[in-house]
């Protein structure tokens, strides 16, 4: 099979960074299309999310234009080019599926993954800890279920799931207490121990707790919007128990809508 879009999309993308080419695009660099390549990753999930596999082709097509130009600027600084990202990638694949390339038998996907560890460790050497590793530009959420999974891997786990809750409730105990003191600082640390512990809770039952959160949000907003919709005068004006009733009116229409 041959990959003329491919190649032709690494020439355009030569041909937008050279002189003649256009003045944005010459100027960027790793660190301002940072966002960018954040962003266009989120839009890509959104786009699974949809179930619109038009949309899908399209916001991979741009998560695809950030690989690109970012191999590009490093081709010009002399350090690699889209050649050697996809040779490395290559090699970790064929390295990290010995069941596929190599001669090794595994009869489950978790003896896949307890594999794919184990040769992960062996390329990573040169890490010290179990929380090294750890990236430190996704979100706060996410950051927490990777470093709770790390300490777990390590034999650091609770005992039973009671004794989550246990831990849970009294984070929001010491968050009461630091409540009365006044102390900001005292008061913004226990309430993140509470959202840690939460994560800890969803990794035990095996959910997302990024993926939950997401959806939570959106059903909020669904709801919200209902509201707005069914309001009879400016929400500002409405009080408490008014909203209450309002709210419930809500879930109660798009439950009835489904």
């Amino acid at each position: 099979m041959e990959y003329k879009n491919l190649e032709r999309l690494i020439e355009i993308i030569e041909t937008l960074r050279s002189p003649n080419g256009c003045q944005w695009d010459r100027e960027q660099t790793h660190y301002t299309l940072r966002p960018h390549m954040l962003e266009e990753a989120y839009e890509a999930v959104d786009a699974m999310d949809s179930g619109d596999m038009k949309h899908l082709r399209e916001e991979l097509g741009d998560v695809l234009l950030q690989v690109v130009l970012h191999s590009q600027i490093a081709k010009e600084e002399g350090a690699f080019n889209i050649e050697d990202v996809a040779q490395t990638l290559n090699e970790k694949l064929i390295h990290r599926h010995p069941h596929v390339f190599g001669d090794t038998k595994v009869n489950s996907s978790k003896e896949i993954l307890e594999n794919w560890d184990k040769l992960k460790q062996e390329e990573k050497q040169h890490r010290k800890s179990a929380m090294d590793g750890i990236s430190k530009s996704q979100s706060a959420l996410m950051s927490a279920q990777k470093i709770s999974k790390k300490a777990v891997k390590t034999g650091f786990e609770w005992e039973c799931e009671e004794d989550l809750y246990k831990c849970i409730f009294s984070e929001f105990d010491e968050f009461k207490e630091a409540c009365q003191e006044h102390d900001f600082e005292h008061k913004e640390e226990e309430f993140g121990d509470i959202l840690f512990a939460v994560v800890n809770l969803a990794r035990w039952n095996k959910i997302d707790a990024e993926q939950a959160l997401l959806k939570s949000n959106k059903k909020f907003m669904t709801r919200f919007r209902k509201m707005e919709e069914l309001a009879t005068k400016p929400l500002n004006d409405y009080k408490p128990a008014e909203f209450e009733a309002l709210w419930q009116h809500a879930k109660k229409e798009l439950n009835n809508n489904r």
